[in-house]
């Protein structure tokens, strides 16, 4: 077979990664994909220096040389990487990109472009690094109906979650040390926000579901307002705190959501730590799978990439209708199953109240939690500290649609007992 030529554009920590795994296991990648796998062109701005390799400064180069079968999109963002896509399947090149925002927001436009010229878009390295999870979905997966998946997805929040509970430390000093090791940008927002963690989760749960992608659509709360308060008291009621992305195909629709979650301690999920990534996902024959690993660095996900330079090697000869489908099903049977409103998904509630400390307070919210058909499954109530007159009331609920507990929230709110805001983290056993 002739050689397959790859083009990488973007040099820079994941880029370098991808050059380096390809040309230190050239021997055992060219054994699995029956081909040798050449870099014969890399595009970077800033240029570079890759002994027999052509560099370009103008990515687009990469995408109009004819000798490229194989374009790598690692450049990141979602407006030159998705004109250079574009135009290298306009091109008639298969492409493989480590970036979940572009295909979370444009991978519907950019599958079909892709179908069109019959080529291929890979995307392995878009979720938690060096996990194969989407292989695993869409392929190891297929014989299963996916009821359910959740997942810690975002590295950066669950190292600062891991600090607060290991450490006592504050979230904002946590922070600063994740910037320091380069686990954050200087603009945190994506990853603290659960940004990241949404664009990962709608890209699973349209594997899993057979749906379209609707990043707009996916109910996201970050970790910025979790307290060391918050973190010790779930630990005192046998929980973690986990900063969890969950998909589930319920009767009236499927949830999309990202937020903190009281998980058991003793789930494996609730004991991955620090940077690390992990997926747990429940198909209706196989069961409860869990998939951990690194989810980001330059190897770990550089290993994602070159699986996908190696799967399409093997099916360059492939008719376009042999190959596995973009999102595990085929093009025509992705469903238009609805998108649950945050409003109307039930689960189970940690709430923390600041509340008078007098009698009757306990009970008078505990009556309008009652009236709400919400039940108290656990509750701990401290003494409050010497200089105040108020303490923390802490309340495990059973299982409610939110909307009713919105509802019960600001009618404890409006109670004159009660001070400032009910803090609320959602709860799942993960059973």
């Amino acid at each position: 077979m002739n050689p397959v030529n790859v083009g990488i554009c973007g040099l820079g920590t994941v880029g370098k990664g991808t050059l380096d795994v390809l040309t230190r296991n050239n021997a055992e990648i060219s054994a699995r994909s029956g081909c040798d796998i050449v870099i014969t062109h890399i595009g970077a701005r800033g240029g570079a220096d890759v002994a027999g390799i052509k560099v370009s400064t103008d990515i687009f180069a990469v995408a109009e040389d004819p000798d490229v079968h194989v374009l790598v999109e690692l450049i990141g963002g979602t407006t030159v990487a998705k004109e250079l896509v574009m135009k290298a399947i306009e091109n008639g090149k298969h492409v493989i990109t480590a970036n979940k925002a572009l295909i979370a927001e444009f991978g519907n436009e950019i599958f079909a472009a892709a179908a069109v010229k019959g080529v291929s878009v890979s995307f392995e390295a878009a979720v938690a690094g060096g996990i194969p999870i989407i292989k695993a979905i869409r392929e190891g997966l297929a014989a299963n109906k996916i009821e359910w998946l959740a997942g810690i997805i975002n590295g950066t929040g669950n190292f600062i979650l891991t600090e607060m509970r290991e450490k006592g430390r504050d979230f904002g000093d946590v922070l600063t040390e994740a910037q320091q090791l380069g686990y954050a940008e200087a603009d945190p927002t994506f990853d603290v926000e659960g940004i990241d963690a949404a664009h990962k989760l709608v890209i699973l749960a349209s594997l899993s579901f057979g749906i379209p992608l609707q990043f707009d659509k996916v109910f996201t709360e970050g970790i910025t307002r979790i307290s060391t308060e918050d973190v010790n008291y779930a630990e005192e009621l046998g929980y973690r705190i986990k900063h969890l992305g969950v998909a589930r195909k319920t009767e009236k629709g499927v949830e999309l959501r990202v937020h903190p979650t009281l998980i058991p301690e003793k789930r494996l999920i609730a004991n991955v730590n620090g940077v690390m990534n992990a997926i747990l996902v429940k198909g209706d024959a196989v069961g409860p799978t869990l998939f951990y690993g690194a989810g980001a660095g330059a190897e770990p996900t550089a290993s994602a990439v070159v699986a996908d330079v190696i799967d399409v090697a093997r099916t360059l000869s492939a008719e376009p209708k042999h190959r596995v489908p973009h999102l595990a099903f085929q093009p025509n049977q992705l469903s238009d199953t609805p998108i649950l409103s945050m409003d109307d998904v039930e689960t189970a509630y940690y709430l923390r109240i600041s509340a008078l400390d007098r009698p009757g307070v306990l009970s008078k919210v505990a009556q309008i939690l009652s009236e709400a058909a919400i039940s108290i499954e656990a509750i701990i109530q401290k003494e409050p500290p010497e200089d105040q007159d108020h303490v923390p009331l802490i309340i495990l609920t059973s299982r409610v649609v939110e909307r009713k507990l919105n509802t019960a929230i600001t009618d404890i709110e409006a109670l004159p007992s009660i001070f400032g805001q009910v803090t609320r983290i959602r709860v799942e056993s993960l059973g």
